[in-house]
């Protein structure tokens, strides 16, 4: 109820009207939902490899993985240590597929050594994220 009108309605209303409030609070948190991982992205700086094909298509459970130009890993969006990392890959099913965005100027040991850890984990479904290149720049690849 937006307010408790009692008697004749001639006095003051007394209760505040949060409906209003709590519907602009709903559609905020709808549009950051949405948006974050496209922010996420953004905010990683991570440059992806330009390939003319890619087959990118998969079922199951998904976990992102990015390895950034610097060395570090982020592990569903989170900043992993080398021991927080080992930890993490412990939690997961043999059938999880993980998603592998590494920056094109990232060091190739950095891959290595993440692919390395999930092998050790008995994680074998893994595939590299790039970006496909348009038909005009077939040339012109990164």
């Amino acid at each position: 109820m937006a307010a408790n009108l009692q008697g004749d309605g001639d006095g003051e209303i007394n209760d505040i009207n949060i409906t209003p409030f709590v519907d602009v609070v709903l559609v905020l948190l709808v549009i950051f939902m949405v948006t974050a991982p496209a922010m996420i992205k953004e905010s990683l700086k991570v440059k992806l490899p330009k390939t003319l094909t890619s087959d990118l298509a998969g079922e199951g459970d998904q976990v992102g993985v990015a390895i950034t130009k610097s060395g570090q890993v982020l592990l569903n969006g989170k900043i992993q240590t080398d021991q927080s990392l080992r930890e993490a890959l412990t939690q997961y099913d043999p059938e999880t597929r993980f998603m592998i965005m590494a920056d094109v100027d990232s060091r190739h040991g950095e891959l290595v050594k993440f692919i390395d850890l999930l092998k050790q984990n008995n994680l074998n479904r893994f595939a590299l994220q790039v970006e496909r290149v348009n038909e005009e720049a077939k040339g012109t690849n990164e």
